[in-house]
């Protein structure tokens, strides 16, 4: 299959999308991620890739997913993976729903999906095969310091979760309805305008790498985040800054590029 091996082609498509929103759209501050797809073929590609992980083509494609992740993980945009009734997030695909900022996920059928409820899969692709910048899976990651809420989430692969089973073992932001879904991810999103571009690229940066330090974690946890970012782009001290005018009563104006 060459190039069209949909797990290459599909890493490939996406490093793409992501680099072209990074460089060319600086505008736009939040990125919506979601999947479309049969969950079985999607586990049966994961398993795949799993079983044949030392065959040399295999492995380069899952050292590419492990970059295209990373990518992710180190990208000035907030991130929200919409997981909705024929979603495929499983195996290697659930990663980007872990890399993600915030992560929801749509309880039972829709009028445009009737009868489809959606579900999130976890393999052991995810248990130790995309390691972050901290050296740590985003499961563990996403449960640092939570040793039991880690142990449940580690029971839970290998299970198909629904909205609600996702919500209880922890492994997604919030799980709601049709009713509240539309309004809810509104808001979400006019939240996030709301704020100042460079302080959330240092809150974001700061909540993706929590546990050990790298040389990684530092200079995309720490030193841009903070240094290069909240305290000396105009958006903090410049003349219409959050810095210059605090205190004020008058609201900042903020450059809403985010680079």
């Amino acid at each position: 299959m060459g190039a069209d091996f949909w797990p290459l082609r599909l890493a490939r498509e996406l490093d793409d999308a992501i680099l072209h929103l990074r460089v060319n759209e600086l505008e736009v501050g939040s990125i919506l991620l979601g999947s479309e797809g049969d969950l079985d073929t999607e586990l049966g590609y994961d398993e795949f890739l799993l079983r044949e992980a030392d065959h040399w083509f295999v492995r380069e494609v899952l050292l590419y997913w492990g970059r295209l992740l990373r990518r992710i993980d180190m990208t000035s945009r907030t991130t929200i993976a919409l997981v909705e009734p024929n979603s495929c997030f499983g195996g290697f695909l659930a990663e980007v729903a872990l890399a993600s900022d915030r992560s929801y996920m749509l309880i039972g059928d829709t009028t445009e999906a009737p009868g489809a409820v959606a579900h999130l899969a976890f393999t052991d692709a995810n248990r130790f095969g995309f390691p972050m910048s901290n050296g740590l899976s985003r499961l563990e990651t996403r449960f640092w310091g939570d040793q039991e809420g880690l142990d449940r989430a580690l029971q839970a692969i290998g299970e198909r979760l629904d909205g609600e089973a996702a919500m209880k073992v922890g492994l997604v932001t919030d799980a709601m309805d049709d009713i509240d879904w539309n309004d809810e991810l509104r808001m979400i999103l006019d939240e996030r305008a709301a704020f100042s571009p460079d302080g959330l690229t240092g809150m974001e940066a700061n909540l993706r790498f929590p546990g050990p330090e790298t040389m990684e974690t530092k200079i995309f946890g720490r030193l841009t985040a903070w240094q290069n970012w909240v305290f000396q782009r105009p958006n903090a001290s410049g003349e219409t800054g959050a810095l210059r005018r605090y205190g004020t009563g008058i609201r900042p104006e903020y450059d809403q590029r985010r680079v």
